[in-house]
């Protein structure tokens, strides 16, 4: 019964390892974590992840909503005809994006968490 514990005890601290380092490479935001805004090339706003909070970006005719909470952002309306915008879902990580081309929007992480990835491929 002694073997059978050991190899209970770990197995759990296995997996509370691999639970750590999953942890690690998804968490959200991160201290100094923001989402910038930018409009046509230029900055126009900086939000901080660690802030719960959603704004209204655009004028009365051309807008995204960008909602920013538990350390991720997100556009999660728009009123551009093809949503990819709000399709992309939440971005977290440092270099992540979402683009809204029919709005010249773009929405970027800085000073978050590194991605684990170098590239992604198809």
């Amino acid at each position: 019964m002694r073997d059978d514990l050991k190899h209970d005890l770990r197995l759990a601290l296995g997996v509370l390892a691999a639970a750590a380092v999953l942890y690690a490479l998804f968490r959200p935001g991160g201290a100094g974590a923001w989402a910038v805004v930018s409009v046509e090339g230029v900055e126009t706003a900086r939000y901080p992840l660690s802030e719960d909070r959603t704004v209204t970006l655009g004028d009365g005719r051309d807008w995204n909503l960008l909602r920013i909470a538990g350390g991720r952002a997100a556009v999660t309306e728009a009123s551009c005809g093809d949503h990819t915008c709000v399709d992309t879902g939440p971005i977290w990580r440092e270099g992540e994006t979402i683009v809204c081309l029919p709005h010249k929007l773009m929405v970027s992480i800085e000073g978050g968490v590194a991605s684990p990835f170098d590239a992604a491929t198809q």
